[in-house]
């Protein structure tokens, strides 16, 4: 790849359930580099829960927002490898685009991204020779996110498509009494459980108080800080949702909070 002097070079992100412990990830690689050597190949998460279309669409829709444009993000989370599901790619507004299964794994960032063009990755010319049934990510995905990244025309990868799968959309809900009712949506490496709830829902100007699973947790909190070493708190996340934590602690395994966990806020 001849690039200019005045032009960077491209920036594909990786985000998989492969784990690190097999070849896979390092495949992804050796192809992308193999088809354009000057790819600055950024990992955003390959620890995604096996399967887990949700946690990696979660992922995904917290890391790109903070991406340059013109950025290339490679989505492998496939349970459906193989079957009749469609690869996509997508050009957003802000001039991303998203190499994926169809699956609904870009749901919630295109809801921060407008999607512009639709394309079904049908064109084998940018596929590996005889590709596999079983790891489209090898085969599919990053060859079509490398050439996507060398300048071939998001437009020659296949015909458009007018919608894609989405994921529902689990949103709080008011109850009778005034409470707000959330849920877990995603639990971090430290056992943080980020909820549904963004900042803007809870009360301006009055104390909030926070219940998981009928358990008190206190008013929402500043930071991790504001409460002693084991006790649990009730916070803003950097992710702008309501957050469940344990100071110095994992609250996943001390509250036993998964995904999907109730959590309701009250006065």
């Amino acid at each position: 790849m001849n690039e200019s002097p005045n032009r960077m070079p491209p920036i594909i992100t990786l985000l998989t359930d492969f784990g690190l412990r097999d070849s896979y990830v390092g495949t992804l690689k050796g192809v992308l580099l193999g088809i354009c050597p000057a790819a600055r190949i950024v990992d955003i998460s390959h620890a995604i829960r096996a399967r887990n279309v949700r946690e990696a669409a979660f992922v995904l829709a917290c890391a790109a927002p903070y991406f340059p444009p013109h950025t290339i993000h490679t989505v492998v989370v496939d349970p459906g490898v193989g079957g009749p599901r469609r690869a996509i790619a997508v050009r957003t507004r802000r001039h991303a685009v998203y190499v994926a299964p169809d699956n609904g794994v870009l749901t919630p960032a295109l809801q921060n991204d407008e999607p512009d063009t639709i394309i079904h990755l049908c064109n084998p010319d940018y596929w590996r020779p005889e590709p596999g049934a079983t790891f489209h990510g090898r085969d599919v995905f990053a060859p079509v996110a490398a050439h996507l990244a060398l300048g071939a025309p998001l437009e020659s990868f296949g015909p458009r498509l007018d919608a894609i799968v989405t994921l529902e959309t689990h949103t709080p809900a008011r109850l009778p009494d005034g409470t707000l009712e959330g849920a877990v949506q995603y639990v971090d490496h430290f056992g943080n459980a980020v909820t549904n709830i963004p900042a803007a829902g809870l009360p301006a100007h009055a104390p909030a108080h926070v219940r998981v699973e009928a358990r008190p947790i206190g008013r929402v909190n500043r930071t991790y800080a504001d409460v002693n070493p084991g006790e649990p708190v009730a916070l803003i996340g950097s992710h702008g949702f309501l957050e469940i934590a344990v100071r110095d602690g994992n609250a996943a395994q001390t509250l036993g909070l998964d995904v999907g966990a109730v959590v309701r806020v009250g006065q």
